[in-house]
């Protein structure tokens, strides 16, 4: 199976009750909460077509990529992805990050993360895009920032 198009999503949420909670609304809020997630590694296809967001069926088997940061209160929290194309065959990678950063030390991380990945396949990179979360966690509650490249 070699994906011919994708998009990219992202959300977050707090929740009272756990991480778990806090993840599936974070999910629900990327429209993607009704998948069956499977986690695949970074490389993008040639010629692979991004799109608008996307309706998926419920319950189907959905490939992503997905950088994921959980929290609790008082926290800072961020996750994003990264993705570029290369200039000669068109092949393309996604790089993921996450932690305790504000959106600008995300957006360093992950250039320099997409920069690491062409070097090592000795692709000169196109444009970098971006998705990136911040969430200042509230006292009492749990929360989570997820980013995802979604295969289609």
């Amino acid at each position: 199976m070699i994906p011919e198009k994708f998009f990219v999503t992202s959300g977050k949420a707090t929740s009272p009750t756990s991480e778990l909670n806090a993840f599936d609304l974070a999910l629900k809020e990327a429209a993607i909460a009704q998948c069956n997630l499977v986690h695949v590694s970074s490389i993008l296809p040639p010629n692979c077509q991004q799109v608008d967001l996307t309706p998926i069926p419920i319950g189907a088997i959905t490939h992503v990529v997905m950088a994921r940061m959980d929290g609790t209160g008082g926290e800072r929290i961020s996750a994003g992805i990264a993705w570029s194309f290369g200039t000669g065959n068109g092949q393309g990678i996604v790089a993921e990050a996450s932690g305790h950063m504000d959106k600008k030390e995300l957006k360093n991380t992950l250039r320099s993360r997409v920069h690491e990945m062409a070097r090592a396949r000795d692709i000169e990179m196109g444009k970098i895009s971006y998705r990136r979360e911040t969430l200042d966690v509230p006292s009492g509650s749990y929360g989570c920032v997820m980013a995802a490249l979604v295969y289609l």
